[in-house]
């Protein structure tokens, strides 16, 4: 159904590792620990699997199948399936919502740059744990510094994008996400042999399920979400760039598989550290940024050029993971821009890079000048976070599932899926897939969804 020339990812491989940058991101480094230390340990890492296997996967595909079907931006896609509705307006919510997220998104790409750059000059050398707290309070609470390194990492996000599909977005996340594993892993090993981290493994893997309330399910499903970047039209655009030759499912597989492992050997990155510093699990999202380098830095006495060496590193990861999300959901605004509106990319990448600043500047001063302003109680910041990654992208992707469980026709949806027939192992299990998407994940996200309602 696609019309006119359009990029292609190179291979699969080119876009497992694209999709796979676009959702191992912030949401696993520095958005898993904090919400595995609040909502439980193992008990979360355990339901968290379970979300994005039974419930994250199947939604991915169905964002894939729609996303390859049409060739098109996550708008344009819609209005091509179901011409005439309103259920282009989903694609519309989709580019809003990649929007806002992009806005504060990049205020904590940001805060990566610059401990990044900090680390690489020895800026970090936290004595106490309240030194490090200090450190980072003064930098994201001050008017100038946050904004430079939120603008530097907008702009570096913008370039990625203008460059397009191969030579932007392929040829940094086909380096960029391979390196970010072998970092990752690197760090976690480091975390593990640290004296009194054993503390830190068994609260990764023995589940405290006495911790489990329905909450735990609504922020385990929405971690997913936010992770594998589903109803925000990351996987939508994407696809859209993926060979009629490919198979969705397993390239879909293969992304939640680095997705979720990534997730949990972050944890192993950071708990073990945590516990054997002594801190509190459950200290929220600055975790990241105002207890490991104090833990790194003390933990480095005997060994400060290997400390610094690690620090480096660590905030190297959590630099290169901000980006692979990042150019993400950029390009879903830029190419609805490109689709829609028919702008060159270049025009496009440079209004998005305007308007995701003006609301950014608003995110990063919420924690310094503007952080008296709240909105039902919240900063800005912590307004478009929730907004988007427990409400607009949960009702987006329910709202897909019912699209294709309900809207499409099923035989588009068999013929996409198991490319004309000629996958017969997604053919025999097409059935079951389709049964799940129309009928199981729509009342399970409901049901969660509720649920976190009526405890918030």
């Amino acid at each position: 159904m696609s019309t006119g020339k359009r990029e292609k990812f190179s291979s699969r491989f080119t876009f497992i590792m694209a999709m796979a940058g676009s959702a191992i991101g912030l949401g696993n480094i520095w958005r898993f620990p904090y919400m595995v230390g609040e909502y439980g340990g193992a008990a979360f890492i355990i339901i968290y699997i379970l979300c994005s296997l039974f419930i994250s996967l199947p939604i991915f595909i169905c964002e894939a199948i729609v996303g390859r079907r049409t060739g098109s931006s996550s708008y344009d896609a819609m209005n091509k399936l179901a011409p005439g509705s309103n259920w282009k307006l989903v694609g519309l919510v989709t580019v809003v919502t990649a929007f806002v997220i992009t806005s504060y998104y990049s205020v904590v790409g940001g805060w990566s740059l610059d401990y990044f750059i900090r680390s690489c000059s020895g800026g970090l050398k936290a004595v106490s744990q309240e030194e490090a707290t200090g450190i980072f309070t003064k930098f994201s609470s001050s008017v100038w510094e946050p904004l430079i390194a939120f603008t530097g990492f907008l702009a570096l996000s913008a370039l990625i994008v203008a460059a397009g599909v191969k030579g932007g977005i392929e040829k940094f996340t086909k380096w960029a996400t391979p390196s970010l594993g072998i970092l990752i892993i690197i760090i976690a090993v480091y975390s593990i042999s640290l004296p009194g981290s054993s503390a830190g493994v068994e609260y990764l893997v023995k589940p405290d399920w006495s911790k489990l309330t329905p909450s735990t399910f609504s922020y385990a499903l929405g971690q997913s979400f936010y992770s594998l970047s589903l109803g925000v039209g990351c996987v939508v655009v994407y696809s859209s760039f993926m060979k009629k030759s490919d198979n969705i499912l397993a390239s879909g597989g293969w992304t939640a598989l680095f997705d979720t492992l990534f997730a949990i050997i972050a944890g192993f990155a950071v708990m073990p550290a945590v516990f054997a510093a002594g801190i509190e699990p459950g200290s929220g999202p600055s975790l990241v940024f105002e207890t490991l380098p104090y833990i790194f830095f003390q933990m480095g006495q005997q060994a400060p050029v290997l400390s610094r060496i690690i620090t480096i590193l660590f905030f190297l990861a959590i630099l290169v993971a901000a980006l692979t999300s990042s150019i993400s959901m950029f390009e879903v605004c830029v190419e609805h821009m490109v689709d829609h509106k028919k702008q060159s990319r270049k025009k496009a990448a440079i209004r998005f890079f305007i308007w995701t600043w003006v609301l950014g500047v608003l995110c990063c001063l919420s924690f310094g000048v503007l952080k008296n302003v709240r909105i039902f109680g919240n900063s800005i910041f912590s307004t478009c976070d929730i907004l988007s990654s427990n409400y607009l992208m949960t009702l987006t992707a329910l709202v897909m599932s019912i699209f294709v469980g309900w809207k499409m026709d099923k035989s588009e949806v068999r013929d996409e899926f198991t490319n004309g027939g000629t996958l017969k192992g997604n053919a025999r299990i097409f059935d079951s897939l389709h049964f799940v998407v129309k009928w199981i994940i729509p009342v399970m996200i409901v049901e969660i969804f509720v649920s976190n309602f009526i405890n918030i």
